[in-house]
C-alpha cells in the first residue's frame, strides 16, 4: 500500500508546482506557466494607482538586468487593495508602457484574495497546495519567487523592493 502511495505522489510532479496553471495574458491570449520551466520566476500582483506603483520601475531594471539569466516577471494586475487598478487590460498596458517602459509579461487583471482568488493565488497563497508555507497577500507588489523546478520559495514583502540584495542575490545564486 506504501509504494502505491509513492508511486502516486511521484507521478503528479506537477501538482505542487505553478506548471500546472494557463492564465491569460494582458492581450487575451492564453500564457501557459509550463513554458517557464528552468527559469526562476518573480510573480507579482501591480496596481497603477497605489503608492507602490513605482516599483514598475525597479520591477523593469531586475528583469532587464536578468533576463539573459533565465529569470522572468510575471506581473498580475489586481484590483483587491483600495479600487488601485480599477482600468481595463488596455489601460493598464497602456500605462505600464507610457509610463514606466515595461517589457517583461503582464497577465490580464485577476483577484489574489477573496471569494474570487484566482486559482493560481490559491495555490501560492496555500500551504495545502504550494508546500511551503500560508501566506495572504498583504498589499500590492507582493512578490512571489518561483524555482527553476516551478515551486514557489520565499514571499516578498510588498514594501521590499524588487532590487532588494536578497532578491538579486536569489535570481544569481
Amino acid at each position: 500500500m506504501f509504494s502505491i502511495m509513492m508511486n502516486a505522489q511521484t507521478s503528479t510532479p506537477m501538482e505542487s508546482t505553478i506548471y500546472q496553471f494557463k492564465v491569460e495574458d494582458i492581450e487575451g491570449s492564453e500564457f501557459d506557466l509550463a513554458s517557464l520551466k528552468g527559469k526562476k520566476v518573480m510573480l507579482v500582483n501591480t496596481a497603477s494607482k497605489c503608492g507602490l506603483t513605482p516599483q514598475y520601475e525597479q520591477l523593469e531594471v531586475l528583469y532587464k538586468a536578468h533576463q539573459e539569466d533565465d529569470f522572468v516577471i510575471v506581473g498580475f494586475p489586481a484590483n483587491n487593495f483600495g479600487d488601485q487598478e480599477p482600468g481595463s487590460d488596455e489601460e493598464i498596458a497602456q500605462f505600464c508602457e507610457k509610463n514606466y517602459g515595461v517589457t517583461f509579461p503582464m497577465m490580464s487583471k485577476i483577484s489574489v484574495k477573496g471569494k474570487d482568488m484566482h486559482p493560481l493565488y490559491e495555490f501560492l497563497t496555500k500551504k495545502s497546495k504550494n508546500g511551503l508555507e500560508d501566506s495572504e497577500v498583504e498589499w500590492n507588489f507582493q512578490k512571489y519567487l518561483i524555482d527553476e523546478d516551478g515551486k514557489l520559495v520565499k514571499v516578498i514583502s510588498p514594501k521590499t523592493l524588487p532590487t532588494d540584495e536578497s532578491i538579486v542575490r536569489w535570481i544569481e545564486e
